[in-house]
């Protein structure tokens, strides 16, 4: 087993640097020694969480925010791992890919499948304890997930298919802040037994509904994912030329920052109008500010020559994504404070 670092893990990175040998694979398997995808995954499933707060005047559980935490960390797990048994033949083709823990034999197929099903099953039990809507939205997400692996197959846009997956967590946070949580699931125990009060599902998932901020706050985060994940893709551009891989940066070339550019400016649009919709106080416009400038210097700075640099960039859309959390945190309307 190798104890060399992946290509795009830092050098310095807390797997290779201390966890024991046999348990290096496993980790790498579920991209632990690259913990920019769990923030990613984790962070719209926050501002979802901070915006249901903020329409009800309140500042962000903290124990809702640990769950999705915990749960985005076991999902991406389950996720990477099912994307490489996917694509262990292109992985072994592609020099930043290559020695991931199937290609390089490390783990087997079946092996792979077991550590999904485990992550998963942990990820089910967080979800269960959520709002019937956060549920079902947990559970549809599955969909998603299982199609992204084929994407880079059939379209030139995957990149636009990760940020439909990967923001779905806004969705879920939102309608997992409205609704009834663990008092639901009480609360069906007579329904379930007695088949009695035939009404309330209905009512229970009509208090966690999402609404249009919740919405817009989705589709700014599917921007923002197609705008970020485009420069990801520029590290693989002759690799994945040569695989036959498609990806937005291959179909972009050369118009690639420019096209990044386009793509964070349609999710500032959107925010803004998502502000509007929620009655957000001035100090979010002020904080989006900071969100607006992270994101146009990584347009102004990507290169479609320089995959170090891309990756750099790429890593700093965890600072991007707290920073729409915190804005949207200092936009709520607290009737103590303001």
């Amino acid at each position: 087993m190798t104890a060399t670092p992946l290509p795009d893990a830092a050098p310095s990175n807390w797997v290779d640097r201390f966890a024991p040998l046999g348990l290096r694979p496993w980790l790498k398997l579920g991209r632990f020694d690259r913990p920019t995808g769990i923030w990613l995954l984790m962070l719209p499933g926050w501002q979802g969480i901070a915006l249901a707060d903020a329409l009800e005047q309140r500042l962000p559980d903290i124990g809702l925010m640990g769950l999705v935490a915990l749960g985005s960390a076991l999902m991406r797990s389950a996720g990477c791992a099912y994307n490489d048994i996917v694509d262990r033949d292109i992985d072994a083709k592609v020099a930043r890919t290559a020695m991931r823990p199937i290609p390089a034999g490390q783990i087997s197929v079946r092996q792979a499948w077991a550590y999904v099903i485990v992550c998963c099953l942990a990820s089910l039990a967080i979800l269960l304890s959520l709002p019937p809507t956060a549920v079902l939205l947990g559970v549809a997400s599955v969909a998603l997930v299982a199609a992204y692996p084929f994407m880079k197959r059939i379209t030139w846009w995957p990149q636009a298919w990760l940020g439909l997956t990967f923001n779905w967590g806004a969705l879920l946070g939102f309608s997992a802040a409205t609704g009834a949580g663990p008092a639901f699931w009480r609360g069906m125990a007579p329904y379930i037994l007695t088949s009695g009060d035939s009404q309330f599902l209905m009512r229970a998932l009509a208090d966690s509904a999402l609404t249009w901020p919740a919405v817009l706050l989705y589709a700014s985060g599917v921007f923002w994912t197609l705008g970020y994940d485009t420069i990801y893709a520029i590290q693989d551009l002759e690799d994945d030329a040569l695989a036959g891989v498609k990806s937005s940066a291959r179909r972009l070339g050369g118009h690639a920052p420019l096209a990044i550019l386009g793509f964070y400016l349609a999710s500032l649009a959107i925010l803004i109008g998502m502000g509007a919709a929620a009655g957000l106080g001035p100090f979010f416009y002020l904080a989006l500010i900071a969100y607006g400038v992270q994101l146009c210097s990584q347009a102004r700075k990507v290169r479609v020559d320089d995959g170090a640099r891309a990756l750099r960039l790429f890593k700093s859309n965890s600072w991007a994504g707290l920073i729409l959390v915190l804005a949207i945190v200092a936009g709520t309307r607290i009737p103590q404070l303001f």
